[in-house]
């Protein structure tokens, strides 16, 4: 009786091993994950510029994760005025009216640019938020299984994306502690800011920058670059943000200490040719950079687009200009109020 009494606690450990060790199918990590991916679009007060991208809920008081190179105007290498981030609804049909009904304001509470990160708290959101783990990428290896979630142009909003781990990239571009992850997974405008998952379901990168073209023209592909989650917790330890907690003296839209101090370099880092681009997920802007920026603006778009499930520069102008005009309707409406 003791014999077997103990071969059914073996039998019971491996079996509790093996269930472990099972990988989840892309259909279940998307069902696990895809509520803590958020759309994230800046815009400017004039209504005449923007950017889009995609981000992660860490905290389920509604801290979320991106890329500052989402949030960050180019043109004054400061966070846009205004930030609108989207809630997944419970179904994407593809109506962007319909995908794109749970918004909610949002302010950057930190950034990075040389790092490309940056921390926004959402503002009015009801909470607890569905949150993604961002999980320990030391232990993530070349071949291993990874999906993306995004908002790549020209395809579906919470597109999901699957591939392996191809490379493993230390002080990307000169910039020293970016490591990054290189995959095969796709990755396009409009993924800028989201998550890498492994199959555990965990976030093991922020999906960051891309390699489309080489120097002679010549396309390059299944070659994106996610910043890899060790570099993230370790920036978001440097914020105060562990344990769900929020650094309590950080003012909206301005960077931290730890943040700004890291923004002390270059306007350009010197970059090898040829060199991946960020994501390219602003709307045509002027080709200048804020301090610390690296943000590179993309190709220029088509005269004749293919038909697309929607087009990012529309969705980010047409509620640039929803902003605009509303700002100028209370104006009008407090002027009157002021004449009577």
């Amino acid at each position: 009786m003791r014999y077997s009494l103990v071969f059914l606690g073996v039998l019971i450990c491996q079996w509790q091993t093996a269930a472990e060790a099972k990988e989840l199918s892309p259909r279940e990590i998307y069902e696990q994950t895809s509520p803590a991916v958020v759309m994230v679009m800046g815009h400017s007060d004039s209504g005449k510029g923007g950017s889009g991208g995609t981000g992660s809920i860490i905290q389920a008081d509604g801290v979320v994760l991106t890329n500052a190179h989402v949030v960050i105007e180019e043109k004054t290498g400061k966070p846009y005025p205004r930030l609108s981030v989207f809630l997944k609804p419970a179904r994407v049909s593809g109506d962007s009216k319909t995908d794109l009904a749970r918004m909610v304001r949002a302010r950057v509470v930190a950034y990075s640019s040389p790092l490309d990160l940056a921390l926004l708290k959402l503002e009015g959101a009801a909470v607890p938020l569905p949150v993604i783990d961002l999980s320990d990428s030391d232990r993530t290896k070349i071949g291993d299984r990874v999906v993306a979630i995004g908002h790549p142009e020209q395809g579906g909003l919470w597109t999901l994306t699957t591939g392996v781990i191809s490379a493993e990239v230390d002080n990307f571009n000169g910039v020293k502690g970016k490591h990054v992850f290189q995959t095969e997974t796709s990755l396009n405008r409009g993924n800028s800011g989201g998550p890498l998952v492994d199959s555990d379901g965990h976030m093991i990168g922020v999906n960051t920058a891309i390699a489309r073209v080489a120097p002679d023209g010549i396309p390059i592909t299944s070659i994106s670059f996610s910043l890899k989650s060790s570099v993230a917790r370790q920036w978001l330890r440097e914020q105060g943000v562990t344990s769900g907690r929020m650094p309590a003296a950080a003012p909206p839209s301005v960077s931290t200490p730890a943040a700004a101090e890291s923004l002390s370099v270059p306007a350009q880092m010197p970059q090898p040719v040829p060199a991946p681009r960020q994501i390219p997920d602003q709307t045509p802007v002027p080709k200048t950079a804020g301090p610390g920026s690296q943000v590179m603006p993309g190709q220029p778009l088509s005269t004749h687009p293919p038909a697309r499930a929607y087009n990012l520069d529309e969705l980010v102008s047409d509620r640039s200009k929803a902003e605009a005009d509303l700002d100028r309707m209370i104006s009008e409406m407090r002027g009157r109020m002021k004449e009577r």
